[in-house]
């Protein structure tokens, strides 16, 4: 029995780990070190020589550890182990999903080149486009997720950046309104402006999905990016982040990340390769649970839209279409409008008791929260009436408990609404 002939969560179990080497140690240990060990001071050049760069691996030869900054056994056999749900070549683990992103950004952008990225994003990483990579003479071009190729080219040439894109970057399923964009599609477009000296690399935050799915890389991204901290975690009780691709684009920002000291720790490591065994279960289950809320919500008279993607048919044929290539579930992300605005919301929002009130998603608890004023608080708000990111909307992440519980829990906090008869009529 080898790699290719065991399931991806069978690997989870053992893969990247002999016991042998931890004296028997079933799980893999905390190596919780700075420093390691060199056999021989010809053997330390050779580990340097390879992690700074000044020559390639030699075919055969085997690396060893240097310093945690650089490589540690916990973050090793996470990375190792990651790759095998994306079917990626290389990962590289950070401290932190913003680290993971900013460090790609910054490896891949120079002052004077452009990226072209999709709206709305996560918070976090549209404000470092918007007001970091800014200050450091980097053009940005945004589109809407429902542009069409065509549209998106048309957007891309009218800005006069055309010549300098070097990027495009998505979020897909969107976050919080769980659109979607096609990945193929966007590959395309970056064929069509790259050029033999300078390609144009099409990178994918794929933490809406998580792991199990949606694989970018398939469909034809050079990056996959993640904030491990939600369903690769998922127990609010780590920090992290991940990227996945090839094995010439790790190496670029593995090497980044070694001299910006963004790598994550032992800990981080060990408690995700603890994660990682029970990622699959964890996300069927929350998968699940989110088709019946889905379907309970869609039917309440003071809920006035419910954005999961296990309702998309043939009555949305640009978005089903995307949904049949590339996603492998309705997921268990959804959002929903209710009857009113922003006060309304937060009645319900206030009267929950078995799901909380907090931003973060993919994790064994469910979790509710209001985009408007909280995640995507820094939108433009223009832009968020053009995202249909309203005052009435609640995006809600639905974890393993039992979804009778949520159900019940959803009932009671909207049963708390007071809404005048014509709103519901």
């Amino acid at each position: 029995m080898n790699k290719k002939t065991l399931h991806p969560e069978s690997l989870m179990m053992s893969y990247g780990y002999n016991p042998e080497w931890s004296e028997g140690a079933i799980k893999c240990p905390i190596f919780q070190t700075s420093t390691f060990v060199f056999k021989t001071a010809e053997e330390g050049k050779a580990f340097f020589e390879v992690a700074y760069g000044i020559r390639e691996q030699r075919p055969n030869e085997k690396m060893g550890l240097i310093y945690s900054r650089i490589n540690n056994p916990d973050l090793e056999i996470l990375e190792n182990r990651l790759t095998l749900w994306d079917g990626a070549e290389d990962c590289a683990v950070f401290e932190s999903g913003m680290s993971a992103v900013s460090t790609v950004l910054l490896e891949f952008l120079k002052p004077g080149d452009t990226i072209l990225y999709s709206s709305p994003l996560y918070g976090g990483t549209e404000h470092f486009l918007q007001h970091v990579l800014t200050q450091f003479g980097i053009n940005i071009i945004r589109f809407k997720t429902g542009h069409s190729r065509n549209e998106i080219i048309d957007i891309v040439n009218k800005s006069e950046h055309a010549h300098t894109l070097k990027m495009i970057y998505i979020e897909t399923p969107a976050n919080p309104t769980n659109d979607l964009i096609d990945i193929s599609c966007c590959k395309a477009i970056a064929d069509h402006f790259s050029k033999k000296t300078k390609p144009v690399y099409l990178a994918v935050d794929n933490t809406y999905f998580g792991p199990l799915w949606q694989h970018p890389l398939k469909h034809g991204a050079d990056i996959v990016i993640y904030s491990a901290t939600k369903y690769i975690g998922g127990h609010s009780d780590v920090i992290a982040g991940a990227v996945l691709g090839s094995s010439a684009i790790i190496k670029r920002i593995k090497t980044l990340r070694t001299f910006l000291g963004n790598m994550a720790g032992p800990w981080t490591g060990w408690l995700l390769l603890r994660s990682l065994e029970t990622l699959k279960p964890r996300m069927e289950t929350q998968a699940r649970n989110a088709r019946h809320v889905a379907e309970f919500l869609i039917n309440h008279p003071k809920i006035e839209r419910v954005n999961y993607l296990g309702f998309l048919d043939e009555t949305n044929p640009v978005q089903y279409d995307i949904f049949k290539k590339q996603c492998l579930s309705g997921g268990a992300m959804l959002s929903f409008d209710v009857v009113g605005s922003e006060k309304e919301a937060f009645t319900f929002l206030n009267n929950l008791k078995l799901i909380k009130l907090a931003v973060s998603l993919g994790s064994t608890e469910s979790l509710a929260e209001h985009p408007s004023t909280m995640t995507h608080v820094d939108l433009d708000p223009d832009e968020k009436i053009e995202l249909n990111i309203t005052e009435k909307l609640i995006r809600l992440s639905v974890g393993v408990e039992h979804y009778e519980d949520l159900i019940a829990d959803i009932s009671q906090a909207l049963e708390c609404i007071i809404v005048e008869e014509m709103e519901l009529a």
